[in-house]
C-alpha cells in the first residue's frame, strides 16, 4: 500500500468524524439564530463558524501533531517550505448559511508538497459526507466518478453571488447549454458525482474554499487547472487562489 493510501486509511476516519461533529455544532446555530459580523475584509463571519473551527482545528492537532493548520477563521501559519499542512473552512458558503438556503460544507483538505491529496466535504444540512484520496473518491461510502461530457449537452456550475462577464464569456465559448446556480465546495462534490461537466471560476478564491474539493473531483476522475491549463498549487503567499476552471475530463 502506498503512502498515500495509508492517509486514507490511517486519517479519514478522525477527519470525517471531526467534520461531521463541527456540521452537528453548525446546525445548532443553523436552527437556533445567529448574529453576523463582519471581518476586516467585510465579508461575513458567525459564532457557528468560530465553534466550527474550533473543533476542528483540536482534532487536527491531536492527529497530525507536526502539520501545520490553515484555516480561514483562525491562524495562517506561513507554511512555506512544509511538506504537509492542513487547510480548513469549517463553514464554506457562509453567506448560504445567513440566507437560510442549506448551501454550506464542512471543508477539510491535506496538501503534501502544493498538492491537495486527502480532502473531506460534509454537507450538513443534508447530512452528505464526501472524501476523496489515493484510494478513490466516494459519497457516504459509496464509490463516485466523474461523467464523460456530451458535446449537445454541457451543464456547468455557476457561483450563487460571483458570476462575471468572464465567466459569461467562457461558458459561451464552452457551448454550455444549461447553468446551475449554486454554492459552497458542494460544487467539486457534484462534479465528482457526475451532475455537470464544469465549473469555472473567474474571481477569486481562497486555498481553503477549494482544496477539499479539489481532492474529491480529482480522485474521481475530474480536475482543476488555470484556464490555460497549468496544474492549481496550493501554499502561495496569503494563501489566494487566481482563476481556475473545475472539470469533470
Amino acid at each position: 500500500m502506498s503512502r498515500k493510501a495509508l492517509f486514507d486509511v490511517e486519517l479519514i476516519p478522525s477527519l470525517t468524524e471531526a467534520a461531521r461533529e463541527a456540521g452537528k455544532l453548525i446546525m445548532r446555530y443553523y436552527r437556533g439564530g445567529h448574529a453576523v459580523d463582519r471581518k476586516e475584509d467585510a465579508s461575513p463571519v458567525t459564532e457557528a463558524d468560530r465553534a466550527a473551527d474550533r473543533l476542528i482545528v483540536k482534532a487536527l492537532k491531536a492527529l497530525t501533531p507536526s502539520f501545520p493548520i490553515v484555516s480561514e477563521e483562525g491562524e495562517k501559519p506561513d507554511v512555506a517550505g512544509a511538506q504537509h499542512f492542513w487547510l480548513v473552512d469549517p463553514l464554506d458558503g457562509t453567506k448560504s448559511f445567513i440566507r437560510g438556503t442549506g448551501y454550506f460544507t464542512v471543508n477539510i483538505g491535506l496538501i503534501e508538497n502544493g498538492s491537495p491529496v486527502l480532502g473531506v466535504v460534509y454537507d450538513p444540512a443534508s447530512d452528505v459526507m464526501y472524501w476523496g484520496g489515493e484510494t478513490g473518491a466516494f459519497r457516504d461510502g459509496r464509490l463516485i466518478r466523474t461523467r464523460a461530457v456530451q458535446e449537445d449537452r454541457k451543464v456547468a456550475f455557476i457561483s450563487h453571488s460571483h458570476i462575471n462577464h468572464a465567466t459569461e464569456e467562457y461558458l459561451a465559448k464552452r457551448g454550455v447549454t444549461d447553468r446551475i446556480p449554486c454554492a459552497s465546495s458542494i460544487k467539486f462534490c457534484m462534479l465528482a458525482e457526475g451532475k455537470a461537466d464544469l465549473y469555472p471560476r473567474f474571481g477569486p478564491t481562497m486555498e481553503w474554499d477549494t482544496a477539499a474539493g479539489h481532492v474529491i473531483l480529482a480522485a474521481a476522475g475530474g480536475r482543476i487547472t488555470t484556464p490555460e491549463g497549468e496544474p492549481f498549487r496550493y501554499g502561495k503567499a496569503g494563501f489566494l487562489n487566481g482563476n481556475f476552471v473545475a472539470s469533470s475530463q
